[in-house]
């Protein structure tokens, strides 16, 4: 458990401006990582589409 004192605040002293603070950092994390996943998700896409070929394995 954290280490609570009697005003309230966690063991940083900060309170809610320090939560606030941590939360805004962890989402801004968060949305350059998922940004980072759906540019590698799109390169992988690009470079699977550029190696096709239109020769089908049906020709009859």
């Amino acid at each position: 458990m954290t280490d609570r004192s009697k005003d309230g605040k966690g063991a940083s002293g900060k309170g809610a401006a320090g939560r606030e603070e941590r939360l805004r950092a962890a989402l801004r994390a968060n949305l350059q990582r998922r940004k980072q996943q759906a540019r590698a998700r799109a390169e992988k896409t690009i470079g699977n589409n550029d190696n096709k070929d239109d020769t089908g394995g049906d020709d009859s």
